[in-house]
């Protein structure tokens, strides 16, 4: 599926390991593999230490390195530098993550020097990354490309509006409010007026819209958006045109036409000149990164009420959801190693990048 959404990274490489790979059925590497760093921590077959660590004789041809949401604390030991020590002499490393681990990696100190050459802002390595590596296939181009067209280009701005819901979920009024009062509460959109006028605020001459693309599975929410700046004028006489680009109301995996529309989507909202995400939601991280967006985040409602609708967030960096709890060493907080790893606001556990030098 890879080469279906992306292209080639530079020219003469690919995604794709090639015919022949010496290692054999590595996708169906899992917790059970005997290979797996974390179980071999575990059992004792890898070794730390300058006394007792395993030797290079001692180490085997591959590592497995376990990543995913179940990852137990020895496949964590990843993120410390005794372990690094022993993983840098083993041939051949095989990963499988959900998640975006690059926090854990500048919390390990033999990282730190090659990081900051790569990386002088902190905040931004993932808008770096994305931008060199991720280059939609002339086929998810093309959906971008005249969805822009028809819908976006001549908008006076863009507001981009993720709402992540499952499948299993209702139509939530409450979350639907909670976006109403965030986007007016930041003067993202305009309120509407609270009765029908007979005359609409007065603009001067003809303006460009405020285009509002939100994405989400479920058309409910932009319905009930169109609905409102359609029955409604703007109380800055503004006008306001709500678009989404689809609708699928479940999430299919390994589905071709599915995919290719979930990537265009992101691309989409990247390209928003402000953005709205839900908590949490990889597709909203990686939309804010790709377009260097610092987005207003909803916050999860609770019981039915909602608070405080949304924060800024303190960078676009996505956030690690798995990490590390604890500083290899000294046993302390992960978010309070290094001043640009802290701890993010929309899931406390995890951690994330911010651009600060100092404490």
């Amino acid at each position: 599926m890879t080469d279906e959404l992306f292209c080639e990274p530079f020219p003469n490489t690919t995604w794709l390991l090639p015919p022949g790979f010496p290692l054999f059925n590595y996708q169906s590497f899992y917790l059970d593999t005997p290979e797996r760093f974390g179980r071999m921590r575990e059992d004792g077959v890898l070794r730390t230490g300058v006394t007792n660590g395993s030797a290079p004789a001692e180490l085997p041809a591959f590592a497995y390195i376990h990543l995913d949401y179940n990852q137990t604390d020895h496949d964590k030991l990843f993120f410390c530098d005794d372990d690094q020590r022993v993983l840098r002499d083993i041939q051949w490393l095989v990963m499988r993550t959900d998640s975006y681990i690059v926090p854990g990696l500048f919390l390990v100190k033999a990282f730190e020097e090659e990081l900051d050459g790569l990386f002088p802002e902190r905040d931004a390595v993932f808008h770096h990354l994305g931008r060199y590596l991720f280059h939609p296939t002339n086929q998810v181009w093309g959906l971008i490309a005249r969805y822009y067209r028809a819908h976006l280009a001549s908008a006076r701005r863009v507001v981009g509006i993720q709402v992540r819901v499952f499948p299993w979920e209702a139509e939530s009024p409450e979350i639907l409010e909670q976006i109403k009062t965030c986007t007016q509460n930041e003067r993202l959109l305009p309120a509407v007026l609270d009765e029908v006028e007979d005359d609409e605020p007065a603009v001067a001459g003809a303006q460009q819209p405020t285009a509002v693309l939100v994405t989400s599975l479920k058309a409910w929410y932009s319905d009930k958006m169109k609905e409102m700046y359609w029955e409604r004028a703007a109380a800055d006489g503004r006008v306001v045109v709500v678009e989404q680009p689809s609708h699928e109301e479940t999430q299919r995996y390994n589905v071709r036409s599915h995919e290719h529309k979930a990537w265009a989507e992101v691309y989409l909202l990247s390209v928003a000149d402000m953005l709205v995400t839900t908590g949490q939601s990889t597709f909203g991280y990686v939309a804010q990164g790709l377009g260097g967006l610092k987005p207003w985040v909803l916050h999860h409602v609770a019981n039915g009420t909602v608070g405080w609708p949304c924060s800024r967030d303190v960078s676009m960096e996505p956030c690690f959801h798995v990490p590390p709890q604890y500083d290899c060493k000294r046993r302390e907080d992960a978010g309070l190693v290094v001043p640009h790893v802290r701890h993010c606001g929309d899931l406390p556990a995890g951690l994330k990048l911010v651009d600060r030098r100092e404490w």
